[in-house]
């Protein structure tokens, strides 16, 4: 009575398999996203955006594109519900890397100027609108693949890997924007990286194709309404879901402008760009294991404190820097690396363990659109402050631009955002509800921990 039923343990090993080879391919495709990226991501478009004259605010209003489509976040968890994960997200990833193909034509479009500036808009903000409702569908998917004792391990080596491919890539395609950067227009270089990104937009469908859903689709919520108001009656969610408005506004008023700072006040070249970019890779490579095993052993909650004071230094120190003197942009490749890896998985493991399974879809597009409309509001108020400021005054006897007035804002924002983490109850983990506690917290070392519990063990009891 107490042996397994026939069959049992030749069915575990065909699941086992399979999810090995899902969790294999898996990291293969990320690391073929990150490709994609680099060749269509947020620093190409500013490249797009330069090349066609936009201003700040419209460079602004374009990087927060990503950001403003999270309001479709809730239809986007309607159809991940009812339709299943795996089929959501390979359409809509699918159709938001191919959306970038009208770019590869530009050089052949006789439509003007104006009219060429609209079309890149349009094509960012329907890549941005298909890549939150794939989003969606892919982190549900994560959430079901993906067991919880090996989640942060799983994805600190699969985010270590794919940092090293789009690294790689990214100094490719900035080689290349280099050589062949024409004196005005748009260039060679532009278009040809948007046809080589939807050819890895094919790629990585068939590459997620080939990974199983174990959590087959159910039925359409009766009462999407209802499913998607819950969220923000849970007392659970209450907490991450007032820290993503708050870290993401704080975010948004100098993120979309660090590379056009990059391009135009620091006359950086596309090369030093992507070594920059490939520096803050090569620490974020060596420390995200680390960090993957600390979110395991004490939970994403300390980590997200911790690398969000962190990171609330980061803007400051963009102050430094000046077209005769990058050196100080060393410490930010380094402080970028380190934080911005660990936050990147605490944020992306802490709403799949306060998130119930039952519903998790919509809980995740409140925790997603509370964030982005956060960071589009920030970033359009950034792009206005930009625009009504001098390109460039004295201050304190310095010398300033009018984005340095964004980076302090920024800076001041973050550190007060991080404190909010301090108020969020993660499950099953012991959440750190002061600064002094942060450090020992971390510094735990699992082989002492398991060394005291032996000890303990075999102790007498009394």
């Amino acid at each position: 009575m107490g042996a397994p039923p026939p069959g049992a343990a030749k069915a575990r090993g065909i699941t086992r398999g399979r999810l090995r080879q899902s969790l294999r391919v898996s990291v293969t495709e990320g690391m073929f996203a990150e490709v994609f990226t680099a060749c269509a991501g947020a620093t190409v478009l500013t490249a797009w955006a330069v090349a066609l004259k936009l201003g700040p605010f419209l460079v602004g209003v374009m990087t927060a594109l990503p950001f403003f489509a999270q309001f479709v976040q809730f239809p986007a968890a309607w159809l991940t519900g009812g339709f299943g994960h795996r089929r959501v997200a390979l359409a809509a990833v699918c159709l938001s890397r191919l959306v970038m193909f009208p770019l590869a034509l530009v050089p052949w479009l006789d439509w003007g100027l104006v009219a060429t500036q609209r079309l890149l808009l349009a094509i960012a903000g329907a890549s941005a609108v298909l890549g939150v409702v794939g989003n969606n569908a892919w982190v549900a998917w994560m959430g079901e693949l993906v067991p919880h004792a090996v989640r942060g391990r799983f994805f600190g080596r699969r985010t270590a890997l794919t940092t090293l491919a789009g690294t790689v890539v990214s100094l490719a395609a900035g080689g290349l924007m280099d050589r062949l950067r024409p004196d005005g227009g748009v260039g060679v270089a532009l278009p040809l990286l948007a046809l080589v990104g939807c050819g890895i937009g094919i790629i990585t469908t068939l590459l997620m194709a080939l990974q199983h859903d174990p959590a087959p689709p159910g039925p359409l919520p009766a009462r999407a309404m209802q499913a998607a108001l819950q969220p923000l009656k849970d007392v659970r969610v209450r907490g991450v879901l007032v820290y993503q408005v708050a870290w993401n506004a704080a975010v948004g008023v100098s993120a979309p402008f660090f590379a056009l700072h990059s391009l135009q006040n620091l006359q950086m070249t596309f090369v030093l760009m992507a070594l920059h970019a490939a520096a803050v890779a090569a620490v974020r490579i060596l420390t995200v294991p680390w960090w993957g095993q600390v979110i395991d052993r004490v939970g994403a909650q300390p980590v997200l404190l911790g690398c969000s004071l962190g990171i609330g230094v980061i803007p400051a120190l963009w102050l430094l820097p000046s077209a005769d003197c990058l050196w100080p942009l060393v410490f930010d490749a380094v402080l970028a690396g380190a934080l911005w890896g660990g936050h990147a998985l605490a944020i992306f493991a802490l709403p799949l363990t306060v998130a119930p399974r039952e519903g998790r879809p919509f809980y995740l597009a409140a925790f997603a659109t509370a964030g982005g409309l956060a960071y589009t509001a920030a970033a359009a108020l950034g792009g206005g402050i930009a625009a009504r400021l001098p390109a460039t005054f004295t201050l304190g006897g310095l010398p300033w631009v009018n984005l340095h007035v964004l980076f302090v804002l920024s800076s001041v924002a973050r550190l007060a955002a991080a404190l909010l983490v301090t108020h969020v109850d993660e499950p099953g983990a012991r959440p750190v509800r002061s600064l002094g506690a942060l450090l020992p917290r971390w510094l735990t070392r699992p082989a002492f921990d398991t060394a005291l519990a032996r000890s303990r063990a075999r102790a007498p009891r009394r």
